[in-house]
């Protein structure tokens, strides 16, 4: 039995356990079925919902919102990382706005996107595309300063321009952190949709999941809670995934294998 499948069972019996306690907890009145139905009961729920074409509807909506603002925040960020982070000039006069910037959390632009959008979808867009924009840019500016300096200055020796050095010196470099603010940025990405979704009442499955609070819909508000969870696991895997196959020529990489 290798490691990773001892892992896997691991991980199996630690989410044994978990559904377990779920399980027991509410019949032991330590805590009301009331706030906290039992496991049997938030799985019935959710099957009951995965029946539902209104909630395959939700799903297509985050996951729509998801990609369009992951896929727009990528692009922006290592758009700009490359530029920025080529030009030195350009680095140390921007740096002072981007240490400004990166920090706002994102929830505090709610307000200007209600205002501007309404409930549409640009509003969780707004969200998405600025929380996740900086986790990719400041992985691929610091690709950039881990150019080795020898292997640049051999480019220019062979007479390279600067596309040149860029796609045969830089990007060979930024790639492994290119990948890294990709998977963190999945993962805000999501974390961003669904509350744009809970807070603004933009549609997908942040707003199922008000409805059902609001009309006491216990279960159901945690088997959609569930349900965020698992589509995060997934987010996550897939991610790691397309981290491996990028990379499968890295020496991290190959030191695993």
């Amino acid at each position: 039995m290798g490691p990773g499948t001892v892992t896997a069972l691991r991980g199996l019996a630690g989410l044994a356990g978990l559904v377990a306690v779920l399980e027991v907890l509410p019949h032991t009145g330590v805590v009301s079925a009331d706030y906290l139905p039992p496991a049997s009961r938030i799985g019935r729920t959710l099957w009951q919902v995965l029946a539902e074409g209104a909630f395959w509807t939700a799903l297509t909506d985050t996951l729509t919102g998801w990609g369009l603002g992951l896929a727009i925040a990528v692009v922006a960020g290592v758009a700009a990382g490359v530029v920025i982070g080529s030009v030195p000039v350009l680095r140390a006069v921007t740096a002072s706005t981007i240490e400004f910037l990166r920090p706002i959390p994102s929830v505090a632009l709610i307000p200007v996107a209600v205002l501007l959008y309404g409930t549409e979808l640009q509003s969780t867009l707004l969200l998405v595309v600025y929380a996740s924009f900086w986790q990719v840019l400041v992985q691929v500016l610091a690709g950039t300063q881990d150019v080795d300096p020898v292997a640049d200055d051999t480019a220019r020796s062979y007479l390279l321009g600067r596309w040149g050095r860029v796609r045969y010196v830089l990007w060979p470099t930024a790639l492994p952190y290119v990948m890294t603010g990709v998977r963190l940025a999945s993962a805000v990405a999501l974390v961003l949709a669904i509350t744009a979704e809970l807070v603004i009442g933009s549609p997908g499955l942040g707003h199922e999941i008000a409805v059902a609070q609001n009309s006491g819909a216990v279960p159901r508000v945690y088997a959609l809670v569930l349900v965020t969870g698992l589509l995060g696991v997934a987010i996550n895997l897939v991610a790691r995934a397309v981290e491996r196959r990028a990379l499968h020529w890295h020496q991290s990489l190959r030191r695993e294998g």
